[in-house]
């Protein structure tokens, strides 16, 4: 039996850094869970020369089980120990993560509400991973949807992976922000792409509009036609089956509204504090929207909605919400006003 010790990426929210070794864990254990078989035992979290770790156990580790590892959302470096307490050796493994693009698609973007990119890397994480595409996530183009996309941290999160990403967003200046921004980034890169923003039309009225891009990580992809599609769609998300073909998406990924700073509107003008009534009203539409099989990853804050409300909403919705014992450790404290946790739930 083989010891390894799993460094945790320094984060620059204090706040967010306190909880990273424990979400570390609890999302190293859905890897476990699942694509890795089971196969990785003693999950603890560690100090090893002062610093904290998360180490494991594993009789071998193989390049795929690596590979796999590599896209943790949290990991900076992976060590394999050799030694006694006191007297460890730690050795590097090579770590090999999806990354498509330069990770600034990631962090260049600064606004207020903007969810922590290492913590949407997660969400996507233990979301794609329970859907039955989870052990096709290092080899194929998923295609991720985000029904209350905002300015983009998850899509950005989905093309650094090499996915299709589409979301919509009711707000037309994030919709335009997110344009601008992806739009500019793509130039100052000299990526490849074709971009347009253009009205949509239903029976000659305006219905919403419409941001689609074209794009791949190199010319040589671009002209042999390995190109990644970008669609973001200004329209209510209630409305979301009059722009999306049924079963579209492998999986659903999204960051609900807190309640604090912002909240959900839910088809009237009444502002809600709750995201609840938001999700009882929508869930039909976006499940319409997931292949069968895929899954649904949900986070919000639960001082506005109990988890056992908001499970069983999904669960009136037909998904299968996840209830083992590593889908129940995501629970951390964001703020004195959110405490952030996360629902996953299937589609059969």
């Amino acid at each position: 039996m083989r010891r390894y010790a799993l460094l945790v990426l320094p984060a620059t929210n204090r706040v967010y850094a306190e909880a990273s070794v424990a979400l570390t864990r609890a999302e190293l254990s859905v890897f476990a869970e699942t694509v890795l078989g089971a196969r990785l035992l003693d999950l603890a979290e560690t100090r090893l020369g002062g610093v904290p770790y998360v180490t494991f156990s594993a009789e071998t580790l193989s390049g795929r089980d690596v590979a796999y590892l590599s896209n943790l959302s949290s990991i900076y470096a992976l060590f394999e120990v050799d030694g006694d307490a006191g007297g460890e050796i730690l050795r590097p493994v090579g770590l090999t993560p999806l990354a498509e693009f330069d990770d600034d698609l990631l962090t260049i973007q600064k606004y207020a509400g903007k969810t922590n990119e290492y913590f949407t890397k997660l969400l996507l994480n233990v979301t794609v991973l329970a859907s039955t595409s989870g052990t096709e996530m290092l080899d194929r183009p998923l295609h991720v949807f985000d029904p209350l996309c905002g300015r983009g941290t998850t899509l950005n999160q989905a093309l650094m992976y090499g996915y299709d990403a589409t979301g919509i967003e009711i707000d037309g200046k994030d919709v335009e922000a997110y344009s601008g921004f992806i739009r500019t980034w793509l130039k100052r890169k000299r990526l490849k792409h074709q971009a347009e923003f253009t009205p949509v039309r239903r029976d000659r009225k305006v219905i919403g509009r419409k941001l689609h891009v074209t794009l791949a990580p190199s010319k040589d992809a671009y002209k042999s036609g390995s190109t990644l599609s970008l669609t973001v769609v200004n329209a209510d998300t209630l409305k979301a089956r009059d722009f999306f073909r049924p079963r579209s998406f492998d999986v659903l990924v999204t960051d609900a509204p807190y309640g604090v700073q912002h909240g959900s509107r839910s088809g009237g003008a009444k502002l809600s504090r709750t995201p609840l009534d938001l999700l009882a009203a929508a869930l039909p539409g976006w499940v319409e929207l997931l292949r069968p099989g895929g899954a649904l990853g949900l986070s919000w804050n639960t001082y506005v909605a109990r988890r056992e409300d908001a499970a069983d909403v999904l669960t009136r919705a037909g998904l299968e919400v996840c209830e083992s014992e590593p889908y129940l450790g995501f629970r951390h404290r964001v703020d004195q006003a959110i405490i952030r946790d996360i629902l996953v739930a299937r589609k059969p």
